[in-house]
């Protein structure tokens, strides 16, 4: 569920400065009211132009709304309970269409104050100054106001010393970068904060386009800090020593980290156990302690069989689900759907030379959690449709070809990383394929060929190519009658035996539909002739990519027709009779969509289109939020 902004009592920031005012500004473009204090006129006139000029700006950060987390204190308790007493109070809803808050700026502590349910102090880094503030922040506020510092180096234990004990577990570290470059904000307990204020605020400012994260226990340098700090003693050492010098550095790290996987994730890649003996080398030559590294490692990890991506226990990161639909625990929200793989077709503005556009095709993942968008695979022809294995570790894709008139698509595998690429289906072995659904309790790719006018499968390597389904086209019918017949979005439901699929119609035309069949043909027939082939919808506007909740019986498909009928993501249930079959529209006014995929777990749906958007999109409300936009042009796309 998602956090209403709360407007019956405004958040005050102390101190106006350049961090103050972008903190206003978070919470005004979420839909909050912001008094801002400081002590001089000027810097109050320059916080309010700026969040005048901005607020549309960081109303564009993607919002986050998430399954409550367990966080655990100090002691493990686990304390991620719903947030009590006035906290409480506040409703719950989708904040993504909230109109922009209230700046006021005020001279005077006491009025910024007044009334407010959250203080966040931004004064300079001064241990008395930030004391003093704290003390009259304590006896201006109310009773069951939230009070939070922005220091990135004083903790807020060090700066209660003058406050009541009773609002001691209301008190915490609220550190944010630069937003909005910088979308990340660390939170921090004083020792004494009740972890139940800590689980809220995170969901609170994820609904305000950050990304937080929580130290749970007190720590000098909080998170990124403590990991700056080691980072810049060993390049010093590094430089120091003459080993090199820092062009080679940043360049190492530029494609290590900025174009290549993150450190956890690397680590698992590489192997717990393999980053063990190497820390021992470290160990013995450099005479650096083991008992918070490697004998932790082994302990908790290693030991326990938990050695990364090679195994089935996972490493630092949990193992991947092996079904989408299989019932689990709520998992952490940070690790959920991390990775969207996403197509770009290679028609876009990005296309410097337009002769080169049909070799300009990419295959990229983008990192949920950092907003990160790596090539994975370039140099592709036309790619359309994206699926993932997750008990192999590939994906899966199709490329166009160069030409619609020519029968030179393919199909493609590769790790999830590009390695090991392997075409599975030859060029001149399929004309047009679009979208592909991986099936992993029968281990087959299923797929649409648009201009073949067919649905296909093979198994995951490519053997036992097969057309389950052959529409017949009469030769001497106009190119628009045979549009009506070009297979191109699939859906498959193993657990009822049944696939889905849309034949799209003329561009803009009024004549797509969607049809259902079951997954073999039956006795006796062959795929032209088949006879359980059922229409469940006709004259739509133009029905493209498909994705089936077996769970719940409901399919889902995106339109590429005119406003305001296309253009939209569409859903409806399939389970009971025509008349239960209501076509309901969950979001529309996007450009040209084309692929989507459901994030059951979070309870939304992504979407991509030829506009170079990627959205999110609320199963509860349709609210959809951009998530990406660029100059590229996205057609199919698949989770991780």
């Amino acid at each position: 569920m998602a956090v209403k902004p709360r407007t019956d009592r405004p958040v005050a920031v102390i101190g106006g400065g350049v961090l103050g005012r972008r903190i206003g500004c978070i919470f005004i473009a979420a839909g909050y009211h912001v008094h801002i204090h400081d002590l001089s006129e000027a810097a109050l006139r320059d916080a309010a132009e700026y969040v005048d000029i901005h607020k549309a700006e960081f109303s564009l950060m993607p919002r986050i709304h998430k399954a409550r987390e367990e966080i655990k204190n100090s002691e493990g308790k686990i304390t991620g309970r719903e947030v009590e007493t006035s906290i409480s109070q506040v409703d719950l809803e989708s904040s993504t269409t909230a109109p922009f808050g209230i700046c006021k700026t005020f001279l005077g502590l006491e009025p910024a104050i007044s009334n407010s349910w959250l203080v966040v102090e931004a004064v300079p880094e001064l241990l008395d100054l930030k004391i003093d503030t704290f003390a009259k922040m304590d006896a201006l506020a109310e009773e069951d106001c939230i009070l939070g510092s922005n220091s990135s180096s004083i903790k807020s234990s060090l700066l209660i010393a003058k406050i009541s004990d009773k609002r001691k577990k209301r008190v915490f570290n609220i550190h944010f970068a630069m937003p909005p470059a910088i979308r990340t904000v660390e939170m921090m307990t004083c020792g004494e904060t009740d972890f139940e204020i800590l689980a809220y605020m995170e969901d609170v400012l994820g609904e305000c386009g950050m990304l937080p994260v929580i130290a749970r226990r007190e720590s000098t340098g909080f998170i990124f800090n403590r990991l700056w700090a080691a980072i810049k003693r060993e390049i010093m050492n590094i430089i120091s020593s003459g080993v090199s010098d820092p062009g080679e550095i940043d360049l190492l790290w530029e494609h290590m980290f900025k174009n290549g996987p993150l450190p956890c994730q690397l680590m698992d890649q590489i192997g717990l156990d393999t980053v063990a003996y190497i820390e021992d080398n470290y160990i013995h030559e450099r005479g650096y302690r083991s008992d918070g590294t490697v004998d932790w490692l082994r302990k908790e990890y290693i030991n326990q069989g938990r050695v990364g991506k090679k195994c089935t226990k996972g490493g630092l990161y949990p193992p991947l689900a092996k079904s989408s639909s299989a019932e689990k625990d709520p998992a952490n929200p940070h690790c959920v759907a991390k990775d969207i793989y996403v197509l770009d077709v290679g028609l876009g503005g990005n296309a410097k030379d337009v002769s080169q556009v049909h070799s300009n095709g990419k295959v990229l993942r983008l990192n949920l959690a950092t907003q990160k968008l790596t090539p994975v695979m370039v140099g592709q022809n036309q790619p359309d449709g994206i699926d993932a294995s997750l008990s192999t570790q590939r994906i899966f894709w199709t490329n166009m070809g160069r030409s619609t008139a020519a029968c030179d698509g393919s199909v493609w595998s590769a790790d999830m990383d590009g390695g090991h690429v392997r075409c599975l289906i030859s060029i001149g072995d399929v004309h047009t394929p679009k979208q592909i659904a991986a099936v992993e309790s029968r281990n087959q790719l299923y797929f649409c060929d648009r201009e073949g006018t067919s649905v296909h499968r093979c198994d995951y390597d490519g053997n036992n190519h097969e057309i389950i389904v052959q529409r017949r086209i009469d030769p001497n019918s106009t190119l628009l009658e045979q549009m009506t017949h070009w297979c191109v979005g699939v859906a498959i439901d193993a657990e009822q035996e049944l696939m889905y699929w849309s034949q799209k119609g003329p561009s803009k035309g009024g004549r797509g539909r969607i049809f259902r069949a079951g997954l073999d043909i039956p006795p006796g027939e062959n795929a032209e002739n088949r006879t359980d082939i059922r229409c469940l919808w006709a004259t739509m506007p133009e029905p493209i990519d498909i994705e089936i909740d077996s769970t719940t019986q409901t399919l889902y498909w995106t339109d590429r027709g005119e406003h305001p009928m296309g253009c939209t993501l569409n859903r409806a249930y399939v389970g009971g009779e025509d008349a239960d079959m209501e076509k309901v529209i969950l979001a529309r006014h996007f450009h040209e969509p084309i692929g989507l995929k459901l994030d059951k777990v979070n309870n939304i749906v992504y979407v991509a289109d030829l506009g170079g958007s990627l959205y999110s999109v609320s199963l509860d409300d349709g609210v959809k939020t951009e998530l990406v936009r660029n100059d590229s042009c996205y057609t199919g796309l698949t989770l991780v």
